[in-house]
């Protein structure tokens, strides 16, 4: 997984929704949101499904970077949280339409 200081977020202000809806477009991305969707940060490897490491590696950037989530790096572990607020603020009901 990347190291602490590549993980960049995007600013909730400059979240977009075709970015948004782009990375819920693929179903283990859409999985891993719904799996979050109680709002406790996790574990990676508790809510991503077994694939290969690129293919994980790939999944997390995409929703990282369209600020669906926010990754937390402890020790070797890695840490995810849906933005929830953020998204809530930004596009209101969004979440509740995808997490069903």
């Amino acid at each position: 997984m990347a190291a602490a200081a590549e993980l960049t977020h995007p600013d909730a202000d400059s979240l977009e929704l075709a970015e948004v809806l782009a990375a819920l477009g693929h179903p283990v991305r859409l999985e891993i949101v719904r799996k979050l969707s109680s709002g406790e940060e996790a574990y990676c490897g508790e809510v991503v499904p077994d694939l290969p490491r690129s293919s994980v590696t790939h999944h997390l950037k995409t929703l990282r970077e369209s600020g669906v989530i926010r990754q937390r790096p402890q020790g070797r572990r890695l840490y995810l949280a849906l933005r929830r607020e953020d998204l809530e603020r930004r596009f209101p009901g969004l979440l509740a339409l995808v997490t069903g």
